[in-house]
């Protein structure tokens, strides 16, 4: 597999309005496969920042975009709305992971894609926001047709927020409704298939949160793989921080994914 290298940030191919909010306009940052292709309906990955549900940029995932649409998937970086520039509150990055979901399967067709083969993916807050799309049953925006399906069809999750019961991470925030809103406590039999890549030195989500929830997956016959990097920190995995980590983990990424018969070998 050849791994992206270069240090330039590549830009998407498009940017889409996917929701019409009162804060603001979100979009999908787009990165089409490169080349022709056969024409035949492609899988889609669509990343969600981190950043605590305060802050963020779909830039944080600009290079693994780029990485999966060489690979030939159609990969997105969406916008949701977040604490510092919306004002909202957790609830509200949910709500926008769910329509960012949702908008892409509505329009499969046009974006050429498979929607049966939708997988989110995210770090950190990003992927307590993709880890909600598949386990929570509310937190639906208004009026949204719920009919078509939040749930991703895969999950690919770095260092992700997964516990926010008492002790668990951002609990003093979303005290009043932590019961629906953890991932951790909402697993099913119907959770899809799941990589969790979580350095072994992270500072805020400790591994005991991987772990516990890879055997509570496992408990409901789920697959949960968790692959841990020792001696790294939280965000070790983004391009900026380390070359190398962005690789190895992407190639795990790449891995689980073509497991799943999501991208060929």
């Amino acid at each position: 597999m050849t791994m992206m290298s270069d240090q330039a940030r590549p830009k998407p191919d498009a940017i889409v309005a996917y929701k019409s909010t009162a804060e603001r306009e979100l979009s999908l940052h787009i990165f089409q496969p490169l080349g022709e292709g056969s024409g035949e309906p492609k899988p889609a990955l669509v990343f969600f920042f981190g950043g605590g549900w305060k802050g963020g940029s779909p830039e944080q995932f600009y290079h693994h975009c780029r990485h999966f649409a060489s690979r030939g998937m159609v990969a997105m970086a969406a916008e949701y709305r977040t604490e510092k520039p919306d004002g909202t509150s957790p609830k509200e990055c949910v709500k926008d992971g769910k329509s960012a979901i949702r908008w892409v399967r509505e329009h499969a067709p046009e974006l050429g894609i498979d929607p049966n083969q939708v997988v989110g993916g995210g770090g950190s807050a990003g992927g307590h926001v993709a880890a909600a799309c598949a386990t929570l049953m509310g937190f639906n925006e208004d009026g949204e047709d719920v009919d078509t399906s939040s749930v991703p069809d895969a999950l690919v999750l770095f260092n992700p927020v997964f516990d926010n019961g008492p002790g668990g991470y951002g609990h003093d925030r979303v005290e009043g409704y932590w019961e629906e809103f953890s991932p951790m406590h909402n697993l099913s039999d119907i959770s899809p298939p799941t990589i969790v890549l979580m350095g072994t030195e992270d500072n805020l989500l400790p591994v005991e949160t991987g772990e516990e929830y890879k055997g509570r997956m496992e408990e409901l016959g789920r697959r949960c793989d968790l692959i841990l990097y020792d001696g790294q920190k939280h965000g070790f995995f983004n391009h900026g921080s380390s070359l190398d980590n962005y690789q190895k983990t992407v190639k795990a990424a790449d891995d689980f994914l073509v497991s799943l018969g999501l991208l060929q070998p």
